[in-house]
């Protein structure tokens, strides 16, 4: 360690995040990223925001987007907080609402950044076990907490906590902020923002990434309760009072605005994931419920690691975690059908060998 590193930086360990590899002809299936690409309208917005303006700082409210987010969820504007990607979001709900006197809860098995950010915080917290079918079990969560987070669908088993359930932890817990992170709720989930109008303590934090296919534009954003969103603009404003570029303000608005090309695209990456979980399934993998873009499976007769690394040598990349409970199994991003093909047709080889 550098000499000159504060003790916060010499305690900290790091969330990785999926490779980017710089290789030509490269199936990658690691990062869940969406293979339709984004709205042509999108495209069209950020071409013709393209000029002399970008010497200007952009709104530091980000009106434009929050209204075109708010109108997308039938919500007050002021409901609505937006930042550079979900993560940036997530890591000022940490210090903003769960850096608390008690421990927060979330997962065992879930977003590898939660811990990072209790870590960078200092916020304490406590992981609660999934059940052996790796799905979460509300009744767990029943006990003094600080807070409580996880994703739906989780991550990185894509499995799905159905809205009822979300509604009676939210009844259970009606003095601590319950965070549902839904960046993968566009694939087969229900979103639990209508519920804010009924429940002060939750917050709902969405991304641009995935379904909307803008991972390379960096937008995320949260919904919720005007107490809640206050403190994350405090915290925002006491960070970086522009986290959001003209580029980025004007292209996310527009994704809102094309309904129609948002539902073909997710319907399209539902139809990809249900036929590759069929011919995974038909390979002997036992694949779990997923409701995401990806899926996690698993081979009783094949090591994860070895089959990743036999994948990458065919040119596949997918995502293997070295850790307990899930370190045999693979996630498998859900990339275009001619993808999605190459992989089966490999796994298909490396299964014979």
């Amino acid at each position: 360690m550098n000499r000159f590193w504060s003790d916060v930086a010499k305690g900290l360990s790091p969330y990785v995040p999926g490779e980017q590899p710089k290789l030509a002809n490269l199936v990658k299936l690691n990062t869940n990223e969406n293979p339709c690409g984004p709205s042509p309208r999108v495209l069209a917005a950020i071409r013709d925001a393209t000029s002399d303006s970008l010497r200007l700082y952009p709104d530091p409210s980000a009106e434009q987007l929050k209204a075109a987010i708010g109108k997308y969820h039938a919500v007050d504007a002021k409901n609505v907080f937006v930042g550079n990607g979900s993560d940036e979001v997530l890591a000022h709900i940490f210090l903003g609402l769960l850096k608390q006197a008690q421990p927060i809860l979330f997962p065992d098995i879930t977003y590898s950044f939660y811990p990072v950010y209790c870590g960078l915080y200092q916020v304490a917290y406590e992981t609660i076990p999934l059940t052996e079918d790796f799905l979460i079990r509300i009744g767990d969560y029943a006990k003094p907490n600080g807070g409580i987070i996880f994703p739906n669908p989780n991550a990185p088993t894509g499995c799905l906590l159905a809205l009822i359930e979300i509604e009676k932890l939210l009844r259970s817990n009606p003095d601590s902020v319950v965070v549902i992170d839904e960046a993968y709720v566009d694939f087969g989930g229900e979103s639990v923002i209508p519920l804010i109008a009924n429940y002060p303590n939750l917050l709902v934090v969405q991304t641009l990434s995935k379904a909307r296919s803008l991972a390379g534009l960096r937008v995320g954003f949260a919904v919720g309760h005007v107490d809640l969103i206050e403190a994350l603009e405090r915290v925002k404003n006491s960070f970086n009072s522009y986290p959001l570029g003209r580029l980025a303000i004007v292209g996310a608005s527009a994704a809102f605005e094309d309904r129609e090309y948002f539902e073909n695209s997710r319907k399209t990456v539902i139809a990809s994931r249900e036929k590759l979980i069929s011919e995974l399934t038909a390979l002997g993998f036992e694949v779990l419920p997923s409701a995401a873009n990806f899926v996690f499976a698993r081979h009783p007769l094949r090591d994860a690691e070895k089959s990743a690394l036999a994948l990458r040598q065919r040119g596949i990349i997918v995502r293997h975690f070295k850790l307990p409970r899930i370190d045999q199994f693979l996630r498998i991003t859900i990339g275009t059908d001619e993808q999605c093909a190459a992989l089966v047709s490999a796994l298909k080889d490396i299964l014979r060998d």
